[in-house]
């Protein structure tokens, strides 16, 4: 099992549907109350519970937690790379598709923001590895806002073989690096992959060898480099402020 406990984090998860879990509540509040109507909506079923067994299974929780099967995912989810790739076809082509590939972020915060900012980008997938990756997902779903219900995850066991598959699909790969070219001087048109290395390691050797080139954010601050999660959020802006153009 595992356990939502934010409320932005449970009401979008009620939202997305097809929820496997129970809604558990302790402190029925005017917010509790509200997430209670919205399970009921959608046919979960809503449990009282003490405030001490709430507590000791889900203890960052506000007097309401989201019980959730393992296995659950939201009805947006992206079965595989393949499912995703064979879509785009249903799409007329999606030639201006725009995917994010995560390399090892293992700190929660920073992936649940990451998401957040693929929800508010229009990012169409973000394809990561199914270990050195963050799994905590009341922390993710946190960090998020609830954007983690939204946004197509899929993870991979081989990223830069499933990176390979986005480039005979088209794609043109990029990788976020300090030292690369200004973004705003890249045309990031068309079918785009934009890859973010882990926290401290940067991009991994395979997947920098991948790269059609370097992108970077010009800044003039006296540290090294941006955040992982605020470099994603700045790429994908600039990525749709081409677009729009």
């Amino acid at each position: 099992m595992s356990y939502l406990t934010g409320f932005h984090a449970i009401e979008e998860r009620l939202k997305a549907g097809n929820v496997r879990g129970v809604l558990l509540v302790a402190k029925p509040g005017p917010r509790a109350r509200e997430l209670i109507r919205l399970a009921l909506d959608h046919k979960v079923r809503v449990d009282r519970v003490g405030t001490h067994d709430l507590n000791r299974i889900a203890w960052d929780n506000r007097g309401v937690a989201l019980e959730l099967e393992d296995g659950d995912s939201p009805p947006g989810a992206a079965a595989s790379l393949e499912d995703y790739l064979a879509g785009l076809a249903g799409r007329g082509g999606a030639a201006d598709a725009l995917v994010a590939v995560l390399d090892a972020i293992t700190d929660p915060h920073n992936y649940g923001a990451v998401l957040r900012s693929c929800d508010q980008f229009a990012v169409d997938l973000v394809l990561c590895r199914n270990r050195r990756i963050a799994k905590h997902a009341d922390s993710v779903a946190k960090t998020s806002a609830g954007a983690a219900a939204w946004v197509p995850v899929v993870e991979v066991p081989n990223l830069p073989r499933a990176v390979k598959d986005l480039k005979d699909a088209g794609f043109w790969i990029y990788g976020a690096d300090m030292r690369g070219e200004a973004a705003y001087t890249r045309n990031l048109r068309g079918r785009v992959a934009l890859i973010f290395g882990g926290e401290g390691t940067g991009i991994s050797r395979l997947l920098r060898e991948a790269c059609d080139g370097l992108v970077s954010i010009p800044t003039k601050g006296r540290v090294d480099s941006l955040n992982v999660s605020v470099a994603a959020g700045v790429l994908f802006y600039e990525v749709l402020r081409q677009r729009r153009e």
